[in-house]
């Protein structure tokens, strides 16, 4: 039993498609070699943003040999279905097949055919470049003269089953026992043996093969600096992942701003740092306030110390929050009922108006749904009104993702109640399985009603217009949406007839939008409840 080694060495690999490539990579090349009638051992693979890299254990040899029987026609069948039969079989002549007597159906041909086992080298050798070529980059990239495609220009390629080079050529390329290390600690040739060797020449040339180590190892470094500075790291484990994949041996390093940023919200800060830096957060973890403090993931060992790559750091950072301070200052001056207004201009859906439209449906709906969640009615109203308003903001225009959260400061901002502020936030919860859900006991009963209200209109509103989420798709998100009812009904313990409410929200979408809908009330609620069911 051999071991097989693959790398492909190319420019850097978007991180986003890392992990992904990995797996495509293994997938392709044991699917393969096992239809090629190789049993294999276990199959590991690993990424860093310049290289792709398999290992499989146990390879055999060869592969066994097959005998195998193929039916043909019957004796004298037409000619046309004998020399078809003939070729499918690979035989020259019928007097190379079998008869079998068959009383009852008739006699017929039958072919016996003796596959010699191949070398496991002359697969894989053929199998490589063919994954190669149909491999499943999201987004790839020609180069050169060919027409070969890859996400990035390849530089080389390593093939060793049982430490011998496996010959074949991919754009230009031929397979080697050669590769390089860190482009700019190790930037040498090396060549390797096995998968032993091969991580600890790449070690030893500054690479961490592994990208759970590489994440892991910026993880502890990250919160070893923030523990040094008495400061709290922001916990960001997609950040992790994402530093992860832009480095091969990172090195954590702490940069300062200016104190005056913090009195734009810490939400806009820590958004815009990892956005456009990719840098991690700092907090005071008495106050649980932001610190004037960020951690930046770099790709090497710097001579001075890191002194240059910090300040470069900070100048960009000074210029992001320079900016994220200009929206926020920008979008104070303008009050969020101002900011409402302007909801008139953009469409929601061709076929459900505005979201000035929709925000008067939701806000209506919340003033009714809002007694049977204990809410007061004229505050679930108000927070109705003012929810989306935050999607005009300049600040939501740069930081979508930030919508609702800008809405609560803003609110805040203006003396709005803090009922009212904070279902400005919430009434998008749950965004998913894992995230938070209003609760009543928390004080978020107003949140509860603009959440519910918001919802169901949507659901309604697009169950209406014929536009329902299918086996391959869901473009509005209307599973979410229908989860997120289940999950504020469920655990508040709330009683509520949703087939009342869904008839409630048709009612105002009929009298806000009259005819142009593809179901009556009847059916919309009969489905919508099957849907949730």
């Amino acid at each position: 039993m051999s071991e097989l080694l693959i790398e492909l060495f190319s420019e850097e690999i978007p991180a986003r498609m890392q992990l992904r490539a990995g797996d495509d990579l293994k997938r392709l090349v044991t699917e393969g070699l096992l239809a090629a009638g190789l049993t294999l051992g276990s199959a590991r693979a690993f990424s860093t943003p310049r290289r792709l890299t398999l290992v499989v254990e146990n390879v055999p040899a060869m592969s066994p040999a097959i005998s195998e029987e193929r039916k043909g026609p019957r004796v004298g069948a037409p000619e046309q279905a004998v020399q078809g039969f003939l070729k499918a079989a690979g035989l020259s002549a019928l007097s190379e097949a079998e008869i079998v007597k068959d009383e009852k159906k008739g006699d017929y041909y039958v072919a016996r055919i003796d596959k010699p086992g191949r070398k496991a080298a002359d697969i894989v050798a053929e199998l490589v470049p063919a994954v190669l070529a149909k491999f499943p980059w999201p987004k790839s990239m020609r180069w050169g003269e060919g027409t070969f495609q890859w996400v990035r220009p390849l530089q080389s390629i390593i093939c060793l089953l049982d430490g011998k080079v496996v010959p074949f050529e991919v754009a230009g390329i031929t397979s080697s026992n050669t590769t390089r290390g860190h482009r700019f600690h190790g930037n040498t040739p090396f060549k390797v043996k096995s998968f032993d060797d091969y991580v600890t020449q790449l070690t030893a040339h500054k690479v961490m093969l592994d990208p759970a180590a590489r994440a892991a190892s910026i993880s502890e470094a990250a919160h070893a600096a923030a523990k040094a500075a008495k400061l709290q790291l922001v916990e960001d484990e997609a950040l992790v992942a994402e530093n992860a994949g832009l480095t091969e041996w990172p090195v954590v390093l702490m940069g300062t701003f200016e104190k005056s940023f913090l009195d734009v919200p810490g939400e806009v800060l820590t958004t815009s740092m990892k956005q456009h830096q990719k840098c991690f957060s700092l907090r005071d973890p008495k106050t649980k306030k932001l610190a004037n403090k960020f951690l930046l993931v770099s790709n090497l060992t710097a001579t001075d110390g890191g002194t240059e790559i910090i300040a470069g750091n900070e100048k960009v950072i000074r210029a992001r929050l320079s900016d994220a301070k200009f929206f926020w200052d920008q979008d104070l001056k303008k009050p969020l009922d101002e900011m409402e207004n302007e909801l008139s201009g953009i469409t929601f859906h061709e076929k459900l108006g505005t979201q000035k439209d929709r925000v008067e449906r939701v806000a209506e709906l919340a003033f009714q749904i809002a007694g049977a969640v204990d809410a007061d009615p004229q505050d679930a109203r108000r927070a109705a009104q003012l929810a989306k308003a935050d999607l005009v903001s300049g600040m939501v225009g740069e930081f979508p993702e930030l919508q609702g959260i800008m809405g609560r400061y803003y609110a805040e901002k203006a003396g709005t109640k803090a009922d009212i502020a904070r279902a400005i936030e919430l009434h998008y919860k749950p965004k998913g399985p894992t995230d938070i859900v209003p609760k009543e006991e928390d004080g978020d009963s107003v949140a509860i009603a603009v959440a519910l209200a918001d919802k169901l209109d949507t659901l309604v509103g697009f169950w209406a217009i014929g536009e329902k989420p299918t086996g391959s798709g869901d473009p509005y998100q209307l599973r979410r949406a229908a989860l997120g009812v289940i999950r504020i009904l469920l655990e508040n313990d709330l009683r509520a007839s949703l087939q009342k409410k869904i008839a409630a929200s048709y009612a105002l979408l009929a009298r806000s939008l009259g005819s142009g809908r593809s179901g009556s009330a009847e059916d919309v609620a009969k489905d919508l409840l099957s849907f949730f069911a």
